[in-house]
């Protein structure tokens, strides 16, 4: 444990230490502001429904910016290599760099968290519904991390690395939007693997076992293929 706790400081401190994180801190917040003030203002309603809806788009394009650098970054510098010869579980790697990572999103949501504050001032929203509503974009944010990861465990490239994970969480996003060609078993995967089909209950307050199972079972398959990426080398 001692171990995971510093490799999680270790990683938190470098994303503090980057002007890029910051820039890309500062920018997503004045987008969700940007984004809240609207839709408050064109919806009339004490709910935060579409502001997650927005803010789930909006980390598709800002979580590959975050997670590019994790392995990606060490391998091209070469100490990766040594991090690998250290007495360090490779396990303790992983979950301490994701960890750190996640940490560093979750600042992000807990500034976001004002906007509750601020409906409530003016109105009565449902609490138990943005809860749920909270959680539900803050596992698909952990979803969307480990999947960045992974993808950064693959290659040297941040680019390569970025745009891998593009790929990825757009399919996943969008897949539901092919639905409609589909039907019998192929219908059925589809709307199971798709992320908008998870997040919409926790939006309106419904948290279900599939939903839960889906997000964490997500999780845990991304970062075991990246201990095995790591582990093994496969790709360089």
């Amino acid at each position: 444990m001692p171990k995971v706790i510093a490799i999680t400081k270790k990683e938190l401190a470098a994303y503090f230490k980057s002007p890029v994180a910051y820039i890309i801190l500062v920018v997503t917040l004045v987008i969700f502001n940007f984004l809240f003030f609207m839709i408050i203002d064109q919806n009339r309603e004490a709910t935060l429904r579409d502001v997650f809806q927005a803010m789930e788009f909006i980390f598709l394009f800002i979580v590959p910016l975050l997670t590019m650098k994790v392995f990606a970054e060490e391998k091209n510098a070469g100490t990766m290599e040594f991090l690998m010869t250290t007495p360090t579980n490779n396990n303790v790697i992983v979950f301490g760099k994701y960890l750190g990572t996640l940490l560093f999103l979750s600042v992000l949501l807990l500034i976001s968290v004002v906007y509750y504050g601020i409906i409530e001032f003016y109105a009565a929203p449902d609490w138990a519904a943005t809860l749920s509503g909270f959680l539900g974009i803050w596992l698909e944010a952990a979803l969307f991390l480990a999947i960045g990861m992974m993808t950064s465990s693959w290659t040297k490239s941040q680019v390569v690395a970025a745009i891998t994970s593009y790929v990825i969480l757009f399919f996943l996003y969008f897949s539901l939007t092919f639905v409609k060609y589909f039907t019998g078993s192929a219908e059925t995967v589809i709307k199971y693997i798709s992320t908008m089909t998870h997040s919409k209950n926790f939006f309106v307050g419904v948290i279900t076992l599939t939903d839960l199972v889906y997000y964490l079972s997500g999780i845990l398959f991304c970062l075991l293929l990246t201990r095995l990426s790591i582990e093994t080398r496969l790709w360089r």
